[in-house]
């Protein structure tokens, strides 16, 4: 499914994009509310302009799905385990409808505490990450999420993958405006976006990936068919990429980004990992006066001279959804429906 383009876009409100792509997570194995929460998060993030997470990944949920390699009617299993920390056994589901499971009782601990955390495990993420913590800063609080993926990074001064994309998500609460949120792969580009590259025929920038034989290449279908991708900053993303499987799966009992087999499921393409989620509630140390500091925080960047704060391209592709309908290429549209 390719991203929109001014000769082949078409427009359709949010909630129509959601209800097609909730009728085919349920004709595609997934129970009604697993398949409204996968739904949302496409939706979502087609609305806001992140086309490598949106419609474009629907076609690799059915595949999966198809495949027997996730359980699309997995009902997630809460433990309250400590006084700030929570966990939940996905049961081969999908990582969202155990974050959906969880939800109220990680709130309830970081009001209580004002600090909790999630630990996901034996779960399969696919998405933007952003939703996942977007709706806690729209609450005041601050929430920060880390999930490993399938193995396709090689770490600085290395040969051979081993990490995955692996991103971590942000979000806190501001004054007077939507939250601060974004959601950044550790790797040079998501994996998403090289896909998208590759079916475009784009060539990638330098330094983003290699090919199977290790060499630096900018041909996308390359670092697909047996390259990698290679972490952002060199040694600095590598460090957060690695931190990010010891939290997202070492520390929450999910796989590490090489730990699992889905060669007997052809079509499977959601990896089997974890997730970690923290929540700060700001209120405890700041009262009111963490979101008037986040305010002059951005007030400042500007001050600055920077253009475009983290989110706001985001913000801005929502504010034109609303009016005038979630943009897809037409022949997206079409693939949804014969889905």
């Amino acid at each position: 499914m390719s991203v929109p383009d001014s000769a082949s876009t078409v427009r359709i409100p949010f909630t129509e994009l959601s209800a097609l792509l909730r009728g085919i997570f349920q004709r595609h194995g997934c129970s009604d509310s697993v398949a409204a929460v996968l739904a949302h998060n496409c939706a979502s993030a087609q609305r806001d302009g992140a086309h490598s997470h949106g419609v474009f990944r629907v076609p690799g949920y059915v595949s999966t799905l198809d495949s027997g390699w996730v359980d699309g009617k997995a009902e997630p299993r809460v433990s309250d385990v400590a006084s700030g920390l929570v966990s939940v056994d996905a049961f081969g589901g999908f990582a969202q409808p155990a974050l959906a499971a969880a939800r109220d009782l990680l709130l309830d601990k970081t009001r209580s505490a004002g600090v909790a955390a999630l630990a996901i495990h034996n779960s399969h993420h696919f998405a933007a990450l952003w939703p996942d913590v977007e709706p806690f800063a729209e609450q005041g609080l601050i929430a920060l999420s880390v999930v490993n993926s399938m193995t396709c990074v090689v770490p600085h001064g290395a040969r051979k993958p081993v990490f995955g994309t692996n991103p971590i998500a942000f979000a806190a609460p501001c004054e007077g405006q939507a939250p601060i949120v974004f959601d950044m792969a550790t790797s040079a580009m998501a994996h998403g976006d090289v896909q998208l590259a590759a079916r475009a025929g784009r060539p990638l920038p330098l330094g983003v990936g290699v090919d199977a034989a290790g060499e630096p290449t900018t041909d996308a279908q390359a670092v697909l068919e047996g390259g990698a991708l290679l972490p952002f900053g060199d040694h600095k993303g590598s460090a957060l990429s690695m931190m990010v499987e010891l939290l997202a799966a070492a520390l929450t009992g999910g796989h590490f980004s090489w730990e699992f087999d889905w060669t007997r499921h052809p079509g499977a393409k959601t990896p089997w990992t974890g997730q970690l989620l923290v929540l700060i509630d700001p209120s405890k140390t700041q009262g009111q006066r963490f979101a008037q500091r986040s305010r002059a925080l951005l007030e400042r960047m500007q001050e600055a001279g920077l253009s475009r704060l983290p989110g706001e391209r985001r913000h801005h592709e929502r504010a034109i959804a609303s009016r005038e309908g979630v943009a897809l290429a037409a022949e997206a549209l079409a693939q949804l429906r014969e889905l």
